[in-house]
């Protein structure tokens, strides 16, 4: 039986969460391994361009419009922290300014990603249409993010 649509995107956030975990668990060691934060941003902004070009567009058509505009202020606020990890990556990186903008993440996805599993993606597998489902399973087993892609409220 395949996969439905919220037990996949569940899955992504968990595997994003952990990355963030290995990362956030170097540093309270006192050590700054980047590789695994790194890899949940990618994976994160990867899984917000799935959401806003996939999953969005017809949870609104299907009358969803306030959550989804909830949604896309969160994705806003969680780029901005993606953004201020990746300069902070790109220079002599501080434990402290790290340990602080992962702190940050963790917060946002913690407030964001309930919300997503317990309204959003339970709609998905009720309301999108065969099509739309394959197009967007298509692109979680192998989709690209497209390089300069922002979301829609960075």
């Amino acid at each position: 039986m395949t996969e439905s649509l919220s037990t996949a995107l569940e899955r992504e956030h968990h595997d994003i969460d952990d990355e963030i975990q290995t990362f956030t668990s170097t540093l309270a060691a006192g050590s700054i391994d980047p590789a695994p934060l790194r890899r949940a941003a990618a994976a994160l902004r990867r899984h917000i361009y799935l959401e806003e070009e996939f999953l969005f567009p017809p949870l609104r058509d299907a009358g969803l419009v306030a959550p989804i505009f909830v949604m896309l202020r969160e994705h806003g606020q969680l780029w901005r922290t993606l953004d201020a990890i990746d300069l902070e990556l790109a220079v002599d990186p501080d434990v402290t300014t790290l340990q602080k903008l992962g702190r940050e993440l963790v917060v946002q996805l913690q407030h964001h990603n309930p919300k997503e599993e317990q309204i959003l993606y339970p709609q998905a597998d009720l309301t999108i249409d065969d099509e739309a489902a394959e197009r967007l399973r298509g692109f979680l087993e192998s989709g690209a993010f497209p390089e300069g892609w922002t979301c829609e409220r960075a």
